[in-house]
């Protein structure tokens, strides 16, 4: 339920619109009648949108209102007026609104004009978040696209930040990722990297739509595929038989390149059962590599060590942001933990102060804050909860802003470092009586503060 701050002088318009909003499924967070207080309300409720009034009494109009409250908090503001002139259209249009209604105007040309506005800005920050992706998608500072190892180009990975391996295409690897995850960009990666390679190509799944970028080869029979359909991994395992056994008689035939994908299934006996052979095969010499896949979340601990045995090479990945890889004998698959986003959510959020405290070690704006947040720990906080611990800290004297550009930086004063120095400290003490040993949750920024 979307909800919504009106800003109108006039009392009687306020609660026509409160009541309107109401029967329409919204939900109005406050109402402001001046151009000063309503940016003192947005600041404190962070609404979804703002239905703003132009002419009001005070030092600032609806204009000058919106244009703080659209820098500083990037809320969307409709204008609602009884004024169309020219004069009034062009000087609103310098805030660049989210629309414009003329009074008076009934319920559908209300709706309309929201649920546009929320629309348009859902999409505007989601074009925001891929654009930030694809600006840090990169390994170590470099580019995936100008990254090669032993010849092989990585342009094929947009937007996934991923260490991979040396000699992945050599050796069997564990790959397991989240419904999240896009995982389809890795297959047909991998699938091509296989088929330049030569030898036998298999590709099992369960669901999938990359077998279409690959029907030359599959005539050509360069690559060989199989539908694993529910409750029947077993019949997997003959071709499998089949396709070892050739590189034992079939002197053209090299290496086998596997790529098992189990999304679809629960048979982990099955699923066992299938590496132990693979493994067998290629302890025996023979050239068999590839990648095994499974959904993480539909695991635990015990089944993640029992999977993991005798593979040396592991992928997680929990989101197009966020890939990890490892080699086994050096991180151990019992330190890895499970643990679902809603709990991750969860901790998180109840946690938001000690997280928002460690990120101020620099100046930082309030929208990075959340960004930030959201790049670490796959984790949408409200900007209102965040916004209102900034200026709970301003209120206080910890914090003072300081102008970049557009952008307004949130910075720690003397006052605030020693304060912030303080809190991370008791945070700390609290997370090591919980945890009952040293917590490194925000260790690593707290000693820059």
């Amino acid at each position: 339920m979307s909800r919504i701050l009106v800003v109108d002088d006039e009392a009687i318009i306020t609660m026509q619109l409160e009541e309107r909003l109401g029967e329409l499924g919204y939900t109005v967070v406050g109402m402001a009648a001046s151009g000063e207080e309503a940016i003192e309300r947005a600041r404190t409720s962070r609404p979804d949108l703002i239905l703003m009034d132009i002419v009001m009494p005070g030092k600032l109009n609806g204009v000058d209102a919106a244009e703080v409250i659209t820098q500083e908090l990037d809320i969307p503001v409709i204008f609602v007026t009884s004024y169309a002139d020219d004069t009034i259209l062009e000087k609103a249009k310098t805030v660049r609104p989210y629309g414009y209604i003329i009074k008076p105007f009934n319920e559908l040309e209300l709706k309309a004009a929201i649920e546009v506005a929320l629309f348009r800005k859902a999409k505007e920050r989601e074009e925001q978040e891929l654009r930030e992706s694809a600006q840090h998608t990169q390994v170590a500072g470099t580019d995936l696209g100008s990254l090669t190892q032993d010849g092989i180009s990585y342009l094929n990975l947009p937007e996934i930040k991923t260490v991979l391996l040396k000699d992945i295409f050599t050796d069997i690897v564990l790959f397991l990722y989240t419904d999240q995850v896009v995982k389809e960009p890795i297959f047909k990666f991998a699938l091509e990297q296989g088929i330049k390679n030569g030898g036998r190509n298999l590709f099992a799944y369960s669901q999938s739509t990359v077998q279409k970028y690959f029907l030359k080869e599959i005539q050509r029979q360069e690559l060989y595929t199989h539908r694993i359909k529910k409750n029947e991994v077993f019949s997997l395992m003959p071709i499998l038989v089949k396709c070892t056994d050739s590189l034992m008689y079939d002197v053209s035939v090299k290496s086998l390149q596997i790529l098992l994908d189990f999304s679809g299934t629960e048979d982990f006996d099955e699923i066992l059962a299938i590496r132990d052979l693979l493994l067998f095969k290629k302890e025996a010499g023979m050239h068999i590599s590839g990648i095994i896949a499974l959904n993480i979340e539909r695991m635990d601990h015990t089944l993640l060590q029992s999977l993991s045995e005798g593979i040396s090479k592991i992928i997680v990945s929990t989101g197009k942001d966020t890939t990890l890889s490892f080699a086994h004998q050096t991180f151990p698959v019992e330190s890895v933990s499970i643990v679902s986003q809603s709990t991750i959510d969860s901790v998180i959020k109840k946690s938001l102060e000690p997280v928002v405290l460690s990120l101020l070690s620099k100046p930082i704006s309030g929208y990075d804050i959340v960004h930030e947040i959201k790049n670490r720990y796959n984790v949408f906080i409200p900007q209102a909860r965040v916004y209102t611990l900034l200026h709970e800290l301003m209120d206080n004297g910890y914090l003072e802003i300081r102008t970049s550009g557009k952008s307004k930086l949130y910075c720690t004063t003397e006052l605030g470092k020693k304060h912030i120095s303080q809190k991370l400290d008791d945070f700390k003490n609290v997370f090591d009586h919980i945890m009952g040993s040293g917590s490194d949750i925000m260790n690593k920024d707290h000693k820059k503060i």
